[in-house]
């Protein structure tokens, strides 16, 4: 047995722990030890379909230290006229570039990849079970609570009777190796942006939408990509969209108001704005993907699945019998784990959790980086709040609030917000700080944000109250 000693020891190599794990080099002089069960960092980039692409822009993923990416705009498909999205293969490259160019040859990280931590210090790999003992002097720091799952890990909550054709969207791809005859209808099962993701591309790949049935158990808004662009030409539309966002959580009596209110401005949208929406994971998608989605009108709203049979769907309403030679696509996996936001930072430990939804990469950059700084724990966790994550759309509010909270508390901090709107991660922060002085239109919108936070601080605070 090997006896190790280190400063910081990092459970998980996603996003979450690289982020953390990057500025911490950069902050400080600290070794960190990895640990990550998969092969090779990027998390549940390596779990995820082929086909699987950023919500978000690269220019705002990855690490601090380095872009992602070329910067580029789409010139063609569903997002053309916006920055390029990262393929799933890109992403675990780039994280597997970052571990390898950057992280090791610093002679200050330790990576034990294929290996998982099993409590006391001890690491054990997955491959040989040698056991390696870990001496932390500083803080164990667990990047693993908000558990991405998607559905290649995560076995259906409902019955599958067999002889049944139930596949992940990881196997769509590879059907060219399917046995004849093909597969026919594609029954996805799901709402969430992976459901989505796949019927994009079935529809891309020549797939008939009349072949397609999607199988929604709620209804889902989505977030228009239009408004998260980082380059200063959409400065209208993404620091603008913010604006409107506040103005109309400062005035809104309910959550649904709010989201509205957004869905007239352009900022929000729904597949089928005919259906009332009460789901919000924050899926971030174009309108070009949405009029693809549109096209699929074979929609089951029966809720949610409880068996697959030989002859079809089985509901808590009755059967829906699904002929000819099904193949149903899982994309039902729940993305996060839904848990309450806990202290990041406490005694010998730090919690990774999201403190600016949903930027992930910069939640767990900022951790870190407060971890170099911040004097105590209580200030620490004053600088770092956890932010709930929110599932249905009445909880929203309390994610908005707390991510004002959130931009309120770094405020107080002068280094903490140089180091923001520095940071390639915070393409607000970085728009805001870059606005001319004599630019009257950009002026003017970050008059209307001041104008608008404490407004809308007040009126959030109510609409969390009325949920309970």
């Amino acid at each position: 047995m090997t006896t190790i000693t280190t400063d910081y020891l990092v459970i998980g190599a996603g996003a979450l722990g690289m982020a953390f794990a990057d500025t911490l080099l950069a902050e400080t002089g600290a070794h960190i030890t990895i640990v990550d069960r998969h092969a090779r960092p990027g998390g549940h980039w390596n779990d995820a379909y082929p086909f699987v692409a950023l919500h978000q822009p690269s220019a705002t993923y990855g690490v601090a230290s380095r872009a992602l990416g070329s910067g580029t705009i789409d010139a063609h498909g569903p997002n053309a006229g916006l920055y390029e999205l990262a393929t799933g293969p890109e992403v675990t490259a780039y994280f597997n570039a970052v571990m390898q160019q950057h992280f090791l040859p610093s002679g200050r990280v330790t990576y034990h990849p294929m290996s998982t931590y099993e409590g006391d210090g001890r690491i054990v790999s997955i491959l040989s079970g040698k056991e390696t003992r870990v001496q932390v002097r500083k803080r164990l720091v667990d990047a693993t609570f908000i558990g991405t799952v998607v559905p290649s890990t995560q076995r259906p909550a409902f019955k599958v009777a067999q002889g049944v054709e139930l596949v992940p969207p990881n196997a769509l791809p590879a059907l060219w190796m399917h046995e004849s005859p093909a597969p026919r209808p594609f029954v996805v099962i799901g709402a969430g942006k992976t459901s989505m993701d796949t019927i994009v591309f079935l529809l891309q790949a020549g797939a008939s939408p009349d072949d397609i049935i999607w199988v929604k158990p709620r209804e889902t808004w989505l977030w228009n990509r239009k408004h998260t662009q980082p380059g200063m030409e959409f400065f209208v539309q993404t620091l603008g969209g913010f604006t409107t966002m506040l103005e109309a959580a400062a005035t809104a009596r309910t959550a649904e108001e709010i989201f509205l209110t957004l869905e007239r401005e352009g900022i929000f949208l729904r597949v089928d704005p005919s259906v009332r929406a009460d789901m919000f994971h924050y899926p971030t998608i174009s309108e070009g993907e949405v009029a693809l989605l549109r096209r699929v009108k074979n929609v089951l709203r029966k809720g949610h699945v409880r068996e697959i049979t030989r002859h079809g769907l089985v509901f808590d309403a009755g059967v829906h019998e699904i002929g000819g030679n099904p193949i149903y696509v899982n994309c039902t996996a729940t993305a996060f784990t839904r848990r309450a936001p806990e202290p990041v930072f406490s005694d010998n430990r730090i919690l990774l959790q999201m403190v600016r939804v949903p930027n992930v990469v910069l939640s767990g950059a900022m951790a870190a980086w407060v971890e170099a700084h911040g004097k105590d724990d209580a200030e620490k966790n004053r600088l770092c709040p956890a932010v709930p994550f929110p599932d249905r759309m009445e909880d929203w509010p309390a994610t908005l609030l707390g991510n004002l909270m959130s931009e309120g508390a770094a405020l107080s901090h002068p280094a903490l917000m140089a180091w923001q709107n520095a940071c390639r991660l915070n393409p607000a922060g970085k728009l805001v700080s870059l606005v001319p002085e004599d630019d009257a239109e950009k002026q003017a919108i970050l008059a209307r944000v001041s104008a608008a936070i404490m407004p809308a601080i007040a009126n959030l605070q109510k609409l969390v109250k009325q949920v309970g």
